[in-house]
């Protein structure tokens, strides 16, 4: 396969789904240019650990039926420190979309899903949080367009220091109102 080429194609029925099986070759082919490596790791090294964590949810990012990224969501002890301590955050990592999916709007689409998709997968978060390199200024773009925002927390990444991006969830407004009686 020609990893160089980007498919032309551009469609606009995008949708998120847990991972299944059936989805593990089209992923494990998926393929990143090295500048875009340094900041996220491809699904062959990060799906398995994701399957067999019962805290993480491996998620692919469809596009007309086909896969176009993937991203894993993870809730639990190990969140606190992109969270600031916030036990009802999940955490979002290691997204991507392929190379060859990439400017065709599954990135943006995919985010606009995710709110939704993260309080119907984890009921009881509050925020999805992430954390992006600083010299990500694409990835940051993204996020912050999807309405994760810059509330000022830094960390220590593996290649340098890194923006942590919230996004408060919002309850729904029928668990706001109080059932008259």
């Amino acid at each position: 396969m020609d990893h160089g080429v980007r498919d032309e194609r551009i469609s606009s029925k995008v949708r998120l789904e847990a991972f299944t099986e059936k989805y593990r070759e089209a992923l494990l082919d998926f393929y990143l240019p090295p500048e875009q490596l340094v900041f996220t790791a491809l699904p062959a090294e990060t799906l398995d650990a994701a399957i067999a964590d019962p805290q993480k949810l491996p998620v692919v990012v469809l596009q007309d039926g086909v896969a176009a990224g993937f991203f894993i969501l993870h809730v639990g002890e190990a969140v606190r420190d992109f969270a600031a301590g916030n036990p009802r955050a999940v955490l979002l990592r290691a997204y991507l979309i392929d190379y060859k999916m990439q400017s065709h709007g599954a990135g943006t689409r995919s985010l606009a899903l995710l709110p939704d998709f993260a309080k119907v997968h984890f009921p009881g978060a509050d925020e999805i949080v992430l954390a992006v390199n600083v010299k990500n200024a694409a990835a940051a773009r993204l996020y912050l367009k999807a309405g994760f925002r810059d509330n000022g927390l830094r960390r220590e990444g593996l290649h340098g220091p890194q923006r942590i991006l919230q996004y408060k969830l919002k309850k729904e407004a029928w668990l706001d109102k109080e059932v008259a009686e």
